[in-house]
């Protein structure tokens, strides 16, 4: 009887883990600054286990009729689905872009400790 308490308490523990969503957002920002503030707030506010910060990316794109270039920054951001409509609403809150990116994605595959990380850095 002792052996089956144990296993039903892991399969337990394994679909509270597996029924939680994460995600990944992409947010692009005009110079490491604003990104350093955006990642600290995110973590502070605990919207967000993780921001990390790739430097130096170009975006060729069509902004009110004309084709632009400019060099930007990468936040790649990581959460939990919870967090999703407030992490889209402090971006826009916050950017500095009148019309910034933000766009998530379910992450459908990962290390389960660290998918456990992400969700207990954002409780």
């Amino acid at each position: 009887m002792l052996i089956l308490s144990i296993t039903i308490n892991r399969i337990t523990k394994i679909k509270k883990l597996s029924t939680m969503n994460h995600y990944i957002f992409l947010v692009t920002v005009p110079n490491i600054e604003e990104g350093q503030k955006i990642a600290k707030i995110l973590v502070e506010n605990k919207l967000a286990a993780c921001v990390n910060i790739i430097r130096n990316i170009i975006s060729i794109y069509r902004w009110k009729g004309k084709i632009e270039e400019d060099n930007e920054n990468l936040l790649i951001i990581k959460t939990v689905e919870k967090n999703s409509e407030a992490i889209i609403q402090k971006i826009n809150e916050i950017h500095s872009y009148s019309e910034p990116e933000c766009i998530g994605f379910k992450i459908e595959k990962g290390s389960e400790t660290y998918l456990k990380w992400i969700e207990e850095s954002v409780e």
